[in-house]
């Protein structure tokens, strides 16, 4: 594999962070984060780390694979692994007290 310029390190890295940025404020919502934690843009391995309420949240886990992870790779071509898990440092209570439930969809009358 050819060793990629600084232009095209710092394009994909741009992108990278672009995209986490995106998906952010939806983990947010519930209370939670999506943090960056490091990118190799050589060989597309990933690490991302979800704090806040995540930690306490039972499907925190479906949130790293079926929706980071699918939304990182189906993007990004170049990414081929997604690492992640959740900030287990915070204590349970305070991490189930930042949760605001489930995202719900608001509706308004046309």
């Amino acid at each position: 594999m050819p060793e990629l310029s600084e232009d095209e390190r710092s394009s994909r890295l741009k992108a990278l962070n672009s995209l986490i940025d995106l998906m952010r404020p939806a983990v947010q919502a519930d209370g939670g984060d999506l943090v960056l934690v490091r990118a190799d843009v050589e060989t597309g391995v990933v690490e991302v780390q979800l704090q806040g309420a995540c930690s306490s949240c039972a499907i925190s886990s479906d949130t790293l694979q079926g929706g980071v992870t699918r939304i990182l790779t189906d993007r990004l071509s170049w990414v081929t692994e997604v690492l992640g898990g959740v900030d287990d440092e915070i204590d349970p209570e305070d991490s189930m007290s930042l949760g605001v439930g489930g995202y719900v969809p608001r509706y308004r009358a046309l």
